[in-house]
């Protein structure tokens, strides 16, 4: 699989479509911090999202989505000046995904929702993400189009299986979405995305997602990226934002997680298979990147996994 199939796998990713929003006049509306990926594609009209801790408002139009992955409140409204109200007062749990219309609607329509990801490992990778993903319209992405379309169809129509086929719609928005983002010859920051989108930098990263057991060195990793260890490096970290040998131990370490959560392997048999020469060199670096033990973490997670059931 590719890097971004194989962390999307592993975390586990699951959809939820919360309902649209049909407004109409001046609005705005306050959203508190969340868990997980927030999605909202665009169907008619225009609005602003405005991050807290972001540099400055992005207008969104239609046939345009946007991804806030980094868990911080925002706020969405047709105009910054109107005094926003909390989404929990204008709109209340809609507990079955369907339009919720204010002040009579017409104007503008969106449909939201939602990305839930595995516990303890979902901050590895939404580190990874910059906080706010705007895919523009553009000429090609009738896919990403179609897909909202039908979402939208879903919550109109009230058709048998809806629920699971908004789902698996979000799902399809979530992954071309980022896709577009990586193609996008407009972008400009730092983060995991930024670097799939250099081809040089993807096959190094490629390689280390297809073999993390490897006993892997700035030099090989360059190599694979055909470039020299020094330019690589720094490349590497202008564009991912940390070095190639800590997106390595992140990446084992999202790995050594599910094995502990998943499987009946030791810590000892997890750390070797993913290139650590001891259970202790291992350990160190699974409580440096996780904040606890193997251990710890594999029975937590086992404990919680007892819980809901």
């Amino acid at each position: 699989m590719d890097p971004l199939s194989d962390v999307l796998s592993l975390l586990k990713l699951r959809s939820y479509v919360s309902g649209g929003f049909d407004a109409s006049g001046d609005w705005a509306v306050q959203f508190g911090p969340h868990n997980g990926i927030k999605f909202h594609a665009v169907l008619m009209g225009e609005c602003w999202v405005s991050v807290d801790g972001a540099h400055e408002p992005v207008k969104v139009f239609a046939g345009e989505c946007f991804l806030l992955a980094s868990g911080k409140p925002f706020r969405l409204a047709s105009n910054m000046a109107v005094e926003p109200v909390d989404v929990g007062t204008l709109l209340p749990p809609v507990r079955d995904g369907r339009i919720v219309t204010y002040n009579g609607g017409g104007e503008f329509l969106s449909i939201g929702g939602y990305f839930t990801l595995a516990d303890g490992q979902a901050d590895l990778f939404l580190n990874m993400l910059p906080p706010l993903i705007h895919v523009r319209e553009q000429p090609n992405r009738a896919t990403l189009r179609w897909c909202v379309e039908r979402m939208r169809q879903e919550l109109v129509d009230l058709q048998l299986g809806d629920f699971i086929v908004a789902q698996q719609l979000a799902t399809m928005v979530l992954v071309e979405a980022l896709r577009l983002h990586v193609s996008d010859t407009r972008r400009d920051g730092v983060g995991w995305l930024f670097a799939l989108a250099d081809e040089r930098l993807r096959a190094a990263i490629n390689a280390m997602h297809e073999s993390p057991g490897r006993r892997w060195t700035l030099q090989t990793m360059a190599e694979h990226a055909a470039m020299s260890r020094t330019t690589f490096t720094l490349k590497f970290k202008e564009l991912v934002g940390v070095s190639p040998m800590d997106y390595l131990t992140r990446w084992r370490m999202m790995l050594a997680a599910d094995r502990l959560t998943s499987s009946r392997d030791s810590v000892s048999e997890i750390g070797l298979a993913l290139g650590y020469e001891s259970e202790k060199s291992f350990s160190s670096a699974f409580k440096r990147v996780m904040n606890c033990s193997p251990r710890r973490y594999g029975r937590q997670q086992r404990e919680a996994v007892v819980e809901m059931r």
